[in-house]
């Protein structure tokens, strides 16, 4: 195979995710759409072989854009990645380190901190995603430079709407329940050299 892939098990994620926003009938319309009916009675098994392409995954976010439309997609996108969350929670957790009680009690600027820290090392040593993290003026800025969401997309704007809503609700469970500005200012799909995501550390509320 050439090109870059995530894990089996994040494909799933993904389906899984948006099974749960769409239902099963909305995931083999995507499917379908997208060219990936392979995975409609079956999807990617649990396991740690990385085999699903970042363009299937890029296909599954256009698609939704298709079905229901460019602002529905994005709102749709944003949930489903907020559902991966929970669903790399159960897959990911202990590996993370985020869910030990000691972790659980720490200041929330040093979870937020050392949480992304931990996000990215996911998705560096694990994936054939590369992220790197920057602070800069008070904000911490996810970088994406080879991005599963745009892969081979051109747009006019940021679409990588599923690291959003992923990160946001992250974020959200790190809190406790609190919420944060998560956007998207920098976008390969549109010619930048990254997909840049820029967190807001101080909760909104």
């Amino acid at each position: 195979m050439t090109g870059y892939f995530y894990p089996d098990r994040m494909g799933r994620i993904i389906l899984l995710a948006m099974e749960e926003v769409i239902g099963r009938e909305g995931v083999h319309s995507v499917l379908n759409l997208s060219s990936l009916a392979s995975y409609a009675d079956e999807y990617p098994a649990a396991r740690s072989e990385k085999t699903f392409p970042f363009k299937a995954v890029t296909q599954l976010q256009e698609s939704l854009e298709q079905v229901y439309g460019p602002q529905g997609g994005r709102g749709t996108a944003l949930r489903v990645g907020r559902a991966c969350f929970q669903y790399g929670l159960r897959e990911y957790g202990s590996m993370l380190g985020i869910t030990e009680m000691a972790f659980r009690l720490l200041p929330l600027s040093t979870k937020i901190h050392m949480g992304a820290k931990s996000f990215a090392d996911l998705f560096n040593n694990h994936t054939d995603q590369r992220v790197r993290l920057e602070e800069k003026d008070g904000k911490l800025l996810w970088h994406i430079e080879r991005c599963p969401l745009c892969w081979e997309r051109r747009t006019t704007e940021p679409v990588c709407h599923l690291a959003v809503g992923l990160l946001q609700e992250a974020l959200y469970w790190l809190s406790g329940g609190k919420i944060f500005d998560v956007k998207e200012i920098t976008c390969i799909a549109r010619g930048d050299p990254a997909c840049t995501i820029v967190i807001d550390p101080t909760p909104l509320s």
